[in-house]
């Protein structure tokens, strides 16, 4: 079963390619690190800190207007794999039929998709993931 989770820290530096984003247990104590790039870091914090409006849509943004111009609603995000030390992540869209797709991502971008709602969309992780990246802390 799916554990929500939180965007607990952002950490920028950068004097590392690698940035890291905290996911934290919603109603939990574990937590455990991702790291990705300097863009999507970037985009998460302004999003999460600020009412930031880009001057132009980003690809974030873009994905969230394609699914709404299709008919389709971002509902939440998943991690679902753990690969490797590499994580792997669906966009959940609701089709307005009722039905559930899921989209590859990579974790980055799908919570750089979720943090562009107000409210954020909810952010899930895999029971499995969960483990294997919390153990390994």
């Amino acid at each position: 079963m799916p554990v929500q989770m939180q965007l607990a820290r952002i950490i920028i530096s950068e004097l590392t390619e690698n940035q890291v984003i905290y996911l934290q247990e919603v109603d939990g104590k574990r937590e455990f690190p991702i790291l990705i790039g300097i863009f999507e870091a970037t985009n998460i914090d302004r999003r999460v800190k600020d009412d930031y409006e880009p001057p132009r849509p980003l690809t974030h943004d873009l994905v969230v207007s394609v699914a709404s111009s299709l008919g389709a609603t971002v509902e939440s995000v998943i991690i679902s794999e753990l690969n490797h030390s590499t994580y792997f992540a669906q966009l959940r869209l609701r089709k307005q039929d009722g039905d559930l797709i899921e989209i590859d991502s990579r974790p980055s971008d799908a919570i750089a998709v979720a943090v562009t709602f107000s409210p954020p969309l909810p952010i899930y992780v895999s029971e499995h993931v969960l483990e294997e990246a919390t153990s390994a802390i």
